[in-house]
Order: structure tokens, then C-alpha cells, then sequence
């Protein structure tokens, strides 16, 4: 088996003129959990097909497991599609939803018992193996089926936003027990969702898209904590967005102008004297400070507070600059810190520490 279970080489899909997918390469490691993240129609199930076999590329080959799967049927691919819809057989039992496709392969009925023995156990619906489809609960039929994939031991599980019609807190906890079951089957899980939160607290990396192309591929804390672009930093949480200027470079320290005060900021990537960025300041490393808190601001940003949304153990501030810019700052709540309790109108300072904010070239 190779290290790289997937490899997609400049892959695109067109449907009548219009292009759904561009020049797509990607590397899926195996055993990794893998998810495609981004807005509704950015290409992200379209790509699963075509992994899945139940799309063609219009250009670029498909690898699995080293051998290129040009042509090749769905059922020869050796990967399985969890669907949102999970499309379990409604007059079939547990058992034999989970049993179907290996009934189909004609395997032994002593193997058929002991590999569904074996899967129901991982998922934890021992108890559940007569009852139907209706007579489960929304994350129990998706546990049955994902057991009903990975019975047949496939090398890659695709899953299509198979939590999305689940209500929050079941959400929660089939996140976890997700994330678990692909550590203990040693499984490729390419994961398919538009949520945010979802991705990062499931993930080993995160593949985020964009109209038909990849934007980023990296850790979640890659993704988060050094976006690569602004649609990247816009559709992974929250971000205050400073629009500057470059005024001196010394090395890898650039002087930038934000909101009439200067202000020395050391980044990796490489600008120029004169050249245009946006500075990104997420919501929870900017900090608020009131009038009589604070004795020096020189990199002190005066604003009013706006709002104050109050979310039990963190209180969201909306601060409106001097400059007349509305910006996020998020703070732990503690209730013994009266400095949470702000009123609105109140002047403000506004600041984060050096090292915490990111550069990028200009964009609109």
C-alpha cells in the first residue's frame, strides 16, 4: 500500500461549458482523516464523486492506491460513500443493511457473522441488529451506516455531510465518536461539510475550496491560525480585517500604517515599500480595555462599544474605531472580573500583542 492512498493530478470537471471543478491536485495520506471544507457549490461533492467513481474527470487522472482508476467501476475502486441521506434499506433490519454488500461479494455466511459481529461491536449497536431504519435514532442510523462501509473493509470512506441533518448536541457527539471510529479502523475518511467548526475539531487536514479550486491544504491550526488568503481567513471563523499599507521594510519587519497609527509587524511572506495588505486580527486575540485601565496608548486603537452579546463563558464585544471601523473582540468571562461589564457608548482601547496578527496582499 502506498503512503499516498489518493492522488488527484490536475483534475477538472465541466458539465456543458460550465466548469464545476479546476485543476485539482491533491495528496490523500493513508489513515489520515481528511476534510473538504467550503461553501455550498464550491465542488466539494463533486470531487467525492469522482473519487467514488460515480463521476468522470473531464481532464487529470485519479489514483488509488497507486493505480489509476480512469474507467474503473464504483464497486472496483475499493472505496465506500457514506451518503447525507445514509440510504439504508427501510424494510431491512440492522443486520442486514450492514450484511448487504456482502452478501453480494457471496462471502461465507460464517464470515458475513463474524465480520458484522466484529463491526456492530466498533459502532456499539450490538443490541440494535433486528430493529429497522425507523425504529432508530438519527445517529444511530448513521452509525449503522457507516458500519455497513466499512464491513467491506474498503481503503478509503467517503462521507458526504453525513452529520448535517443531525440536531446540535447529537452533532457534538457523533463528531467525537466519528473521529474515534476512524482512529480505531485505521481507515482513509475523506469528509465532506461546510461547517466550519466541524472540520477543525475533526481533522488532520483540512482541504479548504473554493469555486471549483483548492485555496488552502493544511492542519487546522494551519488553516486557522495562518490563512493563506482572505477568502481563507473570511470562511474559517471570524477575522478583523485592517486594510494598510507597507511603509519601511527592515528584513522580515514591516511598518504599517492601521487606522492612523504605526505599527511594526514581522510576518515570513515578502512585501515591499509601498505595496497594499489587508492585516488579519482574529476576534479572541484582540483585547478591550477601558478608559481607566489603560496609561499608555501608543498602540492603542480608541473606539465605543457598540454591543456587548453576552455567551456564558466568553462576551463578544463590537467595538466602532475612531476611523469609524466595526471590529469583533471576543474575552473569557470570569465572574469575579467586573471588566467584562461594559455598557454601550463606553470609550474603549483597543489592542492585541505583536506576533498575533497576519499580512496578506491586498485583496477585496
Amino acid at each position: 500500500m502506498t503512503q499516498n492512498i489518493i492522488q488527484l493530478s490536475d483534475v477538472s470537471k465541466s458539465i456543458n461549458d460550465h466548469t464545476i471543478l479546476y485543476n485539482i491536485n491533491l495528496e490523500v495520506r493513508n489513515g489520515e482523516f481528511l476534510t473538504l471544507l467550503g461553501p455550498s457549490g464550491c465542488g466539494k461533492t463533486t470531487l467525492l464523486r469522482l473519487i467514488s467513481g460515480f463521476e468522470t474527470p473531464t481532464t487529470g487522472k485519479i489514483f488509488i492506491d497507486g493505480k489509476n482508476v480512469d474507467g474503473l467501476a464504483p464497486h472496483l475502486r475499493h472505496v465506500h460513500t457514506v451518503f447525507q441521506s445514509y440510504a439504508l434499506f427501510p424494510h431491512m433490519n440492522v443486520y442486514d443493511n450492514i450484511a448487504f454488500g456482502l452478501r453480494c461479494h457471496k462471502l461465507p455466511k460464517k464470515e458475513i457473522k463474524e465480520r458484522i459481529a466484529e463491526v456492530l461491536k466498533i459502532v456499539k449497536l450490538e443490541k440494535y441488529i433486528h430493529r429497522k431504519p425507523d425504529q432508530l435514532s438519527g445517529g444511530q442510523q448513521q452509525r449503522v451506516a457507516i458500519a455497513r462501509a466499512v464491513v467491506n473493509r474498503p481503503l478509503v470512506l467517503l462521507l458526504d455531510e453525513p452529520l448535517s441533518s443531525l440536531d446540535y448536541r447529537l452533532r457534538k457527539t457523533m463528531q467525537i465518536e466519528l473521529k474515534q471510529l476512524q482512529r480505531k479502523l485505521g481507515i482513509t475518511f475523506i469528509f465532506v461539510t461546510h461547517d466550519q467548526e466541524e472540520a477543525l475539531s475533526m481533522s488532520d487536514r483540512v482541504v479548504v475550496m473554493y469555486e471549483g479550486g483548492i485555496e488552502q491544504i493544511g492542519t487546522p491550526r494551519q488553516v486557522y491560525e495562518d490563512p493563506q488568503s482572505l477568502t481563507v481567513a473570511n470562511f474559517i471563523g471570524e477575522t478583523n480585517i485592517f486594510k494598510s499599507e507597507i511603509i519601511a521594510v527592515d528584513g522580515k519587519m514591516y511598518t504599517v500604517s492601521i487606522e492612523g497609527k504605526r505599527r511594526i509587524i514581522k510576518s515570513p511572506h515578502s512585501f515591499s515599500a509601498g505595496q497594499k495588505v489587508n492585516i488579519l486580527v482574529r476576534p479572541e486575540d484582540l483585547r478591550v480595555w477601558g478608559q481607566a485601565e489603560v496609561e499608555n496608548t501608543q498602540d492603542m486603537f480608541p473606539g465605543v462599544v457598540e454591543e456587548v452579546i453576552y455567551k456564558g463563558t466568553t462576551v463578544d464585544l463590537i467595538v466602532r474605531l475612531s476611523h469609524n471601523q466595526l471590529v469583533s473582540a471576543t474575552e473569557f468571562f470570569n465572574e469575579d472580573d467586573d471588566r467584562l461589564e461594559y455598557a454601550i457608548g463606553e470609550p474603549v482601547w483597543a489592542s492585541w500583542l505583536s506576533g498575533w496578527e497576519v499580512i496578506l496582499p491586498h485583496e477585496e
